[in-house]
C-alpha cells in the first residue's frame, strides 16, 4: 500500500491535467449528478481501492483531508476519483464530501490577488500544493481562502475547477 499526500510541485503536468479533466460531463448512474465533478476529501485518511468494494485491495492511502479530487465515475456506493497528479481509484461516498476545494499548481509561488484582476495589489504568495476553499469563480478568476488568507487566483493557477465552470458558494 502506498501513501500519498498531495503537496507536491505540478508544472506542465498539473496544467496538462487541468485541461485533460475537463472532459465531456456524462451523468452519474447512481446519483445523477455530473460526471466528472470536483469535490473533496473527507478525512486525513482514505483508502484508496483498486475496485468498487471492501474486498478490492488498497492501492494508495490519500492522507489529506481537504484536497480536491475529480469522481470520474461512480457504481453504487463507490466513487472512482482521480486525484491532482493522475492517481486513480475508488473510494466509499461517506469518504467525499460536496465541498469545493482547489490546490495551487505549478512550479512557483501563485501570487494571491485581492481582486480578480491582474494588477490587483497582492494578498500573499502561495507556495504549489497549497489547498483553499474554493468559494467563486468568475471568468478567469477564482476567490479561493484558506485559513490565513482569502484572495483571487487564475483558474490556470489551480486544479479544482474546469475551464468555464461557474461556481457560487
Amino acid at each position: 500500500m502506498k501513501k500519498f499526500f498531495a503537496a507536491m510541485r505540478y508544472g506542465a503536468v498539473g496544467a496538462a491535467m487541468l485541461i485533460a479533466s475537463a472532459g465531456a460531463l456524462g451523468q452519474g448512474t447512481d446519483t445523477s449528478l455530473p460526471i466528472p465533478r470536483f469535490v473533496s476529501l473527507r478525512s486525513d485518511e482514505v483508502n484508496l481501492r483498486t475496485g468498487p468494494g471492501q474486498q478490492y485491495p488498497i492501492d494508495w492511502v490519500l492522507t489529506r483531508g481537504g484536497m480536491p479530487v475529480e469522481i470520474i465515475q461512480e457504481y453504487e456506493t463507490w466513487r472512482k476519483i482521480r486525484a491532482v497528479d493522475g492517481t486513480e481509484g475508488w473510494v466509499h461516498q461517506r469518504m467525499v464530501s460536496g465541498k469545493r476545494a482547489a490546490i495551487v499548481i505549478g512550479t512557483e509561488p501563485q501570487i494571491l490577488r485581492r481582486r480578480p484582476e491582474p494588477g490587483a495589489p497582492p494578498v500573499a504568495r502561495l507556495e504549489p500544493g497549497v489547498v483553499g476553499d474554493l468559494k467563486e469563480c468568475k471568468g478567469d478568476w477564482c476567490r479561493l481562502e484558506t485559513p490565513k488568507v482569502r484572495g483571487w487566483l487564475t483558474r490556470a493557477q489551480i486544479w479544482g475547477v474546469y475551464p468555464r465552470e461557474t461556481v457560487e458558494n
